[in-house]
């Protein structure tokens, strides 16, 4: 277990995935000062005004695109491994907490389902119209790859965050895409009817 330091936010962090943050408050300037200097991470958790989630992701400071004279920052941060919170701890002018890494279990994707996700992530692209990202598929942990490159709900990337093995994200994501690509087919097909002649047929 290790003492770190928090940064609640209105954002999930996934591993890979990287982020530009501002940084203007005086306890999370001088967090990112200690990180920076330091060079050790942090800790991103989803908070808001009710609650904080107990699994996060630790983060890296990759770069410091602008200091302003006030110390605040802007900075680009990648997500690198998981962790959950033990025991909130005090004593800093930010949130500190006793966390413990969250290894995934030993359980792979298949190839089956590693290429049934690469197909439901394709078929998501082309119902919202959009060009497939290219992913690289022999990167350790792809569905947060893949994940990444979606516009998911809190809530969702959350869910995903804290599934323990890859297997069981992939197999997750495949069925989440399916799901999305089916709503987007359901909304273009209710503007098309309400275009066309005003009236909508109910579906079951």
């Amino acid at each position: 277990m290790e003492d770190i330091g928090l940064f609640p936010l209105g954002i999930v962090l996934l591993p890979h995935e990287q982020v530009p943050l501002h940084i203007f408050e005086d306890r999370y300037k001088a967090l990112l000062q200690e990180c920076i200097g330091e060079e050790r991470p942090f800790g991103l958790i989803l908070a808001d005004d009710d609650d904080q989630a107990d699994v996060g992701t630790l983060a890296v400071v990759q770069e410091v695109t602008q200091r302003f004279p006030d110390g605040r920052l802007n900075i680009a941060v990648e997500g690198t491994s998981r962790f959950r919170i033990i025991e909130m701890t005090s004593g800093r002018s930010f949130a500190t907490a006793l966390v413990e890494r969250m290894p995934d279990d030993t359980e792979p994707a298949s190839q089956a389902e590693i290429d049934a996700l690469l197909f439901a992530f394709a078929k998501l692209a082309e119902a919202a119209e959009a060009e497939t990202p290219t992913v690289a598929t022999d990167e350790a942990e792809l569905s947060f790859r893949v994940a990444a490159l979606v516009e998911l709900e809190n809530n969702a990337r959350q869910e995903l965050l804290e599934l323990p093995s890859e297997r069981e994200r992939v197999h997750h994501l495949t069925l989440l895409f399916g799901q999305l690509a089916r709503n987007i087919a359901r909304q273009r097909e209710v503007r098309s009817r309400a275009e066309s002649n005003g009236r909508i047929e109910p579906h079951d």
